[in-house]
């Protein structure tokens, strides 16, 4: 696919902004990223006809406003993600590329259904990947969203040095609303990070390769931590009163079981005492789940920093391994 891209240089060089103003190049904040990238080789020409070509999309403004995580509890946030279609879809496509996730298993000690399930969730297997160009998501958030125009403009500086390690032009990539990009939805930062070229191809394609894809997100979670073979959460007992302060206080585990055993909560199965923790209240329509977050869930969310993004991850990937052992 990112050859493709290349054939299209001259396509993205001729848009122009349709915005009433001259363009985000004369934006007051422009100038910080401008130097920024000076600093890295680019040339402020360049950066200033590519930032004069971004376009402000109100439509991003108001998706990052109101994020799912935010909105739904824990029962209405699983009816998304836990169903037969998106698990069938991970079977297809566990067919398809078995040999790829075994050896991504083998390289970084991250299961496949792992790396199944995050993409489950993330795009339905490349099938939704976001319709909004890169750049006009990170430019838009860079500039107009005060909250984390911070965080946006520094991955508006990365996404200038992604195009320019892969060869391509700035204005064709497209991914979400937040400038995700390819099967597992990288940012610029995590693109330049973990992204790996897992065919040898010399290319890291996450957009139009499934192979590098697997072999990105098994990266991911290998330099984030991942402990093979450990479990990811606990059920609990509560063994009498337990302070409703203690509930969904962090993602960081930062308690031991011993020691949350002391307070009455009593981890279910074998797992060490000295494993950290932390204490979750799943709340739905139902009744509420009490689990404890082991590592290796804290791990999850650091590819998507929420508890219900997590369990659903942890959710689907039981119920992909249970259908893979099927045979």
């Amino acid at each position: 696919m990112l050859k493709r891209f290349k054939t299209m240089v001259l396509a993205g060089c001729l848009a122009v902004s349709t915005a009433s103003f001259a363009g985000y190049e004369a934006h007051p904040r422009a100038q910080i990223l401008i130097d920024d990238l000076k600093a890295d080789g680019f040339e402020e020409s360049y950066i200033r006809d590519v930032l004069g070509r971004a376009k402000y999309q109100q439509s991003i403004i108001d998706a990052i406003s109101r994020p799912a995580e935010r909105r739904l509890n824990w029962g209405e946030y699983r009816e998304i993600f836990i169903e037969q279609r998106r698990i069938n879809q991970a079977i297809q496509f566990w067919k398809e590329h078995k040999e790829t996730l075994l050896r991504a298993e083998e390289v970084y000690g991250v299961p496949p259904e792992i790396v199944l399930a995050i993409m489950g969730v993330e795009t339905r297997f490349g099938r939704i990947t976001g319709n909004y160009r890169v750049l006009d998501a990170l430019s838009t958030l860079g500039f107009d969203y005060p909250k984390r125009a911070d965080f946006f403009l520094g991955q508006l500086g990365d996404y200038f040095r992604l195009a320019r390690q892969e060869g391509v032009e700035p204005g064709v990539l497209k991914g979400s609303y937040a400038g995700a990009m390819g099967y597992g939805q990288f940012i610029p930062s995590s693109f330049l990070a973990y992204a790996v070229d897992f065919d040898g191809d010399q290319q890291r394609d996450i957009w139009g390769n499934p192979v590098d894809a697997i072999g990105s997100v098994a990266n991911y979670f290998a330099r984030h931590g991942w402990r093979a073979g450990e479990p990811i959460v606990s059920d609990v007992l509560l063994n009498g009163s337990v302070d409703s302060e203690w509930f969904n206080q962090g993602l960081k585990p930062e308690l031991t079981l011993g020691e949350w055993r002391q307070r009455g909560v009593i981890a279910k199965g074998e797992v060490a005492d000295d494993q950290l923790a932390t204490l979750m209240r799943m709340s739905s329509d139902q009744g509420d789940q009490y689990l404890l977050g082991l590592h290796n869930f804290y791990v999850i969310t650091r590819y998507n920093h929420s508890r219900l993004y997590a369990n659903a991850v942890r959710e689907l990937s039981e119920a992909i391994r249970l259908e893979i052992n099927k045979g």
